[in-house]
């Protein structure tokens, strides 16, 4: 790795990932870039309810927190921060981005943010859905939002502007990374071994404390020290798409040739074709190698031509989900949770007419493995769960009112009811062509 090399932290993995080992990040980490890679498909979907709601909403809801905690330091050192928190709402995020700043008194910061992923229009009811083999119109679906995967040539356009802030939509979680180091080492969006390599970087880094031990620990097999103050990683990057991932000294958590070799394999159908809309990246040269105390060198990753077409993730109104819970503890628990659960499913059925899906477990006994052999062992306490979806209130209230009914009218012992309904979505995925995609890059300053 001879020459300069670019330094990357990731400041968040998901929507709801901690504030402080981010902040922790800029303070210490001497970085080039801090990247908070904040979406799922669902989280994308949920993005879209929220806006519809209210026009002002709709990206994560963590943006403020996340730049009131990292964006001073940042300044100071020089350290760009990328984002695709501006989930299904990206000129919100960024009013909000500079109401932030204006908050901390950094009037002047420069924000960016990155439209064109927002594809809903295009969605018809003739749209096929590969998945299913139907159109929109024969599923008979509600499109809650669509939005197409950006890649890093889109993200280069905005970063050309040297914003301190940059904020889009939906962009390829790995794209987020290899778009500041096309930006800086110059790589061409053609040379496939380059981007291919960044992807690989950018894969590592996406989930955060995945690659320093989070998602490793396994006690009694796999050990991970003080997982309480685990820390977000940092990637040492050099032009030849070479890096070391490691983390800042005195964190929680450990970066190994294992640690990062099962974040290597996340999620990765097959290692040789990793489609990205940058690059179909190859991780079968890949090489690891132990520098040192939680560092770990990554090279021989590679690439060949990118997708033709843009992934598109479509989100549904997939109507109401209503979930409620009761315990039962003490001798013949698991006979009183099951005597329960079948009164409920002749309630919901029999007495009340329901004759869609019900899910009904109980927890702690194979509730996650529901179709193996029930353990013989007697357990001293279950959790009955019930759930339904259905786009009707009333149906999804009464699944509450009658697991609450099963205090007085169900077995023994029973306590602990909670309830709650939640909007939930559904999400399909399509391909578009690229040129049906139409960017749109706005820099302002706080």
């Amino acid at each position: 790795m001879a020459g300069r090399t670019i330094r990357l932290g990731t400041g968040a993995g998901y929507a709801a990932d901690r504030v402080e080992p981010a902040a922790d990040l800029a303070e210490r980490g001497a970085l080039d870039f801090l990247i908070f890679e904040c979406l799922a498909e669902r989280t994308l979907a949920h993005g879209h309810l929220a806006r519809m709601k209210d026009p002002s909403r709709g990206y994560n809801p963590m943006l403020e927190a996340r730049l009131e905690a990292t964006l001073p330091a940042c300044l100071r050192q020089g350290t760009g921060i990328v984002t695709n928190g501006g989930v299904a709402n990206v000129p919100a995020a960024g009013r909000a981005a500079a109401a932030a700043a204006r908050r901390l008194g950094l009037e002047g910061t420069v924000i960016a943010t990155i439209e064109g992923d927002d594809v809903t229009a295009l969605m018809t009811p003739d749209t096929l859905l590969p998945e299913l083999g139907q159109t929109i119109g024969e599923a008979g679906l509600k499109v809650v939002g669509a939005n197409a995967y950006l890649g890093a040539e889109v993200m280069l356009q905005a970063l050309q502007h040297e914003p301190t802030v940059a904020i889009a939509g939906r962009v390829a979680d790995p794209a987020l990374f290899l778009s500041p180091l096309a930006l800086r080492f110059g790589w061409a969006l053609d040379d496939w071994a380059k981007l291919g390599a960044g992807t690989v970087i950018g894969h590592l880094m996406e989930c955060s404390t995945q690659v320093t031990g989070g998602a490793y620990a396994d006690p009694g097999y796999k050990a991970v020290p003080d997982l309480a103050n685990i820390g977000f990683p940092l990637a040492e990057c050099a032009a030849d798409g070479s890096a070391v991932i490691t983390k800042l000294p005195g964190t929680g958590g450990m970066v190994t040739v294992h640690v990062v070799k099962e974040q290597l394999l996340y999620e990765v159908h097959d290692p040789a074709r990793y489609l990205t809309p940058d690059v179909s990246a190859d991780f079968t040269g890949v090489r690891l190698a132990q520098q040192g105390p939680d560092r770990v060198a990554v090279s021989g990753a590679s690439g060949r031509e990118r997708p033709r077409q843009l992934k598109v993730t479509v989100g549904f109104d997939g109507g109401l989900l209503a979930e409620a819970e009761i315990s039962y503890a003490g001798p013949g628990a698991v006979g009183r949770g099951e005597l329960a659960g079948e009164i409920l499913r002749q309630r919901m059925t029999r007495a009340r007419g329901y004759a869609g899906p019900l899910r009904i477990d109980l927890i702690g006994v194979n509730a996650v493995h529901a179709t193996a052999r029930r353990q013989q062992a007697e357990t001293q306490d279950v959790r009955l769960r019930a759930a339904l979806r259905t786009h009707d209130r009333a149906l999804a209230e009464l699944l509450l009112a009658e697991v609450d009914n099963l205090y007085m009218g169900g077995p023994a012992g029973g306590g602990g009811v909670r309830g709650h309904i939640t909007p939930s979505v559904t999400t399909q995925s399509l391909f578009l062509d690229r040129d049906t995609i139409r960017p749109k890059i706005e820099v302002f300053r706080a």
